[in-house]
């Protein structure tokens, strides 16, 4: 019998073997070892699940529902309206753009050659396009304008004490040239409204102030408001009075030719001088008193 065995029951070790893994781990090591529970040993020695098994730190808690959704955007323009200023607005720029598709098609078709459209609407496409809205290509010309046409007004003015006076011409065209030149942006009104009124009415009178077409009464009424309004800017009446009449006068000088030209062109300057207008009482404006 071998020296090492002590009994039947005994374990047979050898002098290079290890002893029982258990009893051969440290005190201190040995009282972590614990045998798993029965339910964790059935579920495959998987840690229990829940709460007990982990529990959470304060600062590892789930946020409420309130502080995990994010904080809501913040509508900017029409979105920010009210349902019933949206649809105002919706309709304000269906309005707006209607016009401009209007506007623009009648333009075109105003400047376009003669078709089916233009002469069974031509009326209608004159009545928008007349006076405010008139194109003119006479830039492009092969002949251009050479002259100066200054357009020139004066008024008789009904004073406080219930006489009349008559006050000096006015140069409109000079007053317009004046407020254009140096001016980087000027308006449409100082370039071209007051030149196209009077192109308006020349267009539609003869050389003896007599209409010569549909659009002639139109055209005086046109330019008789556009010369009040610039009378009624300059202080024409004074305080306590108001405009009555007005008469406008043109006065137009050739352009010099250059130096190296033999053109002899006369620079006289010729005036066409229209009858008095009065004006209605709607039109009629003065200082207050």
């Amino acid at each position: 019998m071998d020296a090492y065995d002590q009994g039947p029951d005994a374990r047979r070790h050898r002098p290079g073997d290890c002893a029982d893994p258990v009893s051969a781990l440290p005190e201190d090591a040995m009282t972590d070892v614990t045998e798993e529970p029965e339910e964790q040993r059935d579920a495959g020695g998987a840690p229990p699940a829940g709460p007990a098994a982990f529990p959470e730190s304060p600062s590892q808690k789930s946020p409420s529902p309130e502080a995990a959704s994010p904080a809501p955007t913040p509508r900017t323009g029409i979105a920010a309206l009210s349902l019933r200023y949206q649809v105002a607005a919706a309709l304000a720029l269906a309005v707006v753009a209607v016009a401009a598709c209007v506007h623009l098609g009648m333009v075109f078709l105003h400047v376009a050659p003669a078709n089916t459209l233009t002469k069974k609407h031509g009326k209608a496409i004159d009545d928008w396009i007349y006076p405010e809205f008139e194109q003119n290509w006479k830039l492009f010309a092969p002949d251009p304008l050479q002259q100066d046409i200054d357009v020139q007004v004066r008024a008789e003015v009904r004073t406080r004490n219930g006489g009349e006076r008559t006050t000096g011409w006015y140069d409109l065209s000079a007053l317009d040239g004046a407020a254009v030149h140096g001016n980087l942006l000027p308006s449409h009104t100082q370039q071209n409204e007051l030149r196209r009124a009077w192109d308006f009415y020349a267009a539609s009178h003869d050389g003896e102030n007599r209409t010569a077409g549909l659009r002639g009464a139109l055209s005086e009424d046109y330019l008789r408001r556009v010369v009040v309004v610039r009378l009624d800017r300059e202080h024409a009446a004074g305080r306590g009075e108001t405009l009555e009449s007005v008469q406008v006068r043109s006065r137009t000088t050739n352009v010099p030719p250059p130096k190296w030209s033999d053109e002899q062109v006369s620079s006289t300057p010729v005036y066409r001088q229209l009858p008095w207008w009065s004006l209605p009482d709607g039109e009629r404006t003065g200082a207050s008193a």
